[in-house]
């Protein structure tokens, strides 16, 4: 009994064993719609000698939904400070403030989306993630209607928040 507490360890083998049960890869369906899109070699379709082929004019993408974005972020400058300078509130000034602030965000997501989870590589997802911005910046608006008609708009709580 003694031999066996001073044998090393190493060459006795435990009666138990550590294993990991658990995985760490997720389990996502295995259809084929959840698939992403394998790139070309090198990013490169066709050949050399093929035809340039321009993408589609449209005009709320690149440089035109660049200035978009910096035209309301002109605008909501003066709406922003207007309420607490006059400290009167002006029912348009504050929606036009809410509308302004949700048009801000939704074009910053939409780009993020447009970066990061481009059409190309992940198809399903992008559409999903584009899907589910448009159903969140239509419950924003829903949800800016009910600041601006059953209380006193953004400016009111901001100034509520900020004195309490």
């Amino acid at each position: 009994m003694f031999a066996r507490l001073v044998r090393p360890s190493v060459i006795s083998q435990p009666s138990w064993s550590c294993t990991r049960n658990l995985s760490l890869k997720p389990r996502l369906p295995k259809l084929p719609s959840f698939k992403l899109t394998p790139d070309p070699p090198g990013n490169i379709i066709g050949t050399v000698n093929d035809a340039h082929v321009p993408p589609k004019f449209d005009i709320s993408h690149g440089s035109y939904h660049w200035m978009y974005e910096r035209i309301i972020t002109v605008g909501m400058a003066p709406l922003v400070v207007f309420p607490f300078v006059a400290g009167v509130d002006y029912p348009l000034i504050d929606a036009g403030l809410c509308t302004l602030v949700l048009l801000h965000s939704r074009y910053g997501l939409q780009s993020c989306i447009i970066d990061y989870i481009p059409l190309r590589k992940f198809g399903f997802w992008h559409k999903l993630a584009m899907f589910l911005l448009n159903i969140g910046s239509f419950v924003s608006l829903y949800g800016i209607y009910i600041i601006e008609t059953e209380n006193n708009g953004l400016a009111d709580l901001i100034s509520k928040l900020w004195h309490t």
